[in-house]
């Protein structure tokens, strides 16, 4: 089982009105087979945290690993899903998939093959040859997400990545992830500004205060395995005890927003 560790890592970065401390002391792991999602409000670190991970940041403190070796850099044991899809509007769906592997060296019938078993796994059969700009936006997101995972990475590190559709696109992607990380046994760490998503994504939630972001509360959640198990979606986010901690974690983040003002008044 592989593990994704940040140990007491503190992340301050150099400003013109002085340093500005992202990060105090937060520890999390992500397994195999676990989805960890971050919430919390703006500014609360949660891009810093997956940018660690990624590996395109490192701690001013503490350490980030996968399975006790530090993170260097980016690699190929981690890839990343992004708000903004970032796909090449110039090329195809199939061959966006297959990008990251034509730089691994992988022949061509290879990553054709790669990329169409991938396109097909999120529901994208018939669309290999699409341009991105025939596309919808959830569209574009499952091609960045089969891209993702056409490397075969250990953990795929989430930014947003729903921010941009609407409430029954983004409900239909949510299931669509929780389907795949069933399949793969792959470790998820989802950051979000949705509480809802959240709740019913995650295997743990961890929930970040304002600057510097700190883990002030972790929650193990099992809504995620409901679904895997068959209950329906409409189902889980309608039951009282999920619709409890969704309001028990918007309190907890309006009350750290109304902190932080007071605080900075």
């Amino acid at each position: 089982m592989a593990r994704l560790s940040v140990e007491n890592v503190s992340v301050t970065y150099g400003g013109k009105r002085g340093p500005v401390k992202a990060l105090a002391d937060v520890s999390v792991e992500v397994a195999s087979g676990e989805i960890v999602v971050a919430l919390g409000a703006s500014g609360c670190g949660k891009s810093t945290l997956l940018g660690l991970m990624a590996g395109f940041l490192k701690p001013t403190a503490g350490a980030v690993q996968v399975d006790g070796v530090p993170i260097a850099g980016p690699g190929t044991d981690r890839a990343v899903v992004f708000q903004d899809d970032a796909l090449m509007p110039w090329l195809s769906a199939e061959d966006n998939v297959a990008f990251g592997l034509q730089m691994r060296g992988f022949k061509q019938a290879e990553r054709r093959a790669a990329a169409r078993e991938m396109l097909a796994q999120v529901g994208l059969e018939g669309f290999a040859g699409h341009a991105i700009h025939e596309m919808s936006g959830g569209m574009r997101q499952r091609v960045g997400l089969a891209r993702a995972l056409a490397v075969k990475p250990d953990f795929l590190l989430m930014d947003e990545p729903l921010g941009a559709l609407d409430e029954l696109t983004r409900e239909r992607m949510q299931m669509l992830i929780l389907n795949l990380w069933q399949r793969s046994g792959k470790g998820i760490f989802l950051i979000t500004h949705s509480i809802e998503e959240a709740l019913f994504m995650a295997s743990e939630l961890v929930l970040l205060s304002p600057r510097p972001g700190r883990i002030v509360q972790r929650y193990q959640t099992g809504f995620a395995r409901r679904f895997i198990a068959g209950e329906p979606v409409r189902a889980i986010k309608a039951d009282p005890q999920f619709v409890a901690m969704r309001e028990e974690l918007a309190n907890a983040i309006l009350a750290s927003e109304e902190n932080e003002v007071t605080h900075v008044g």
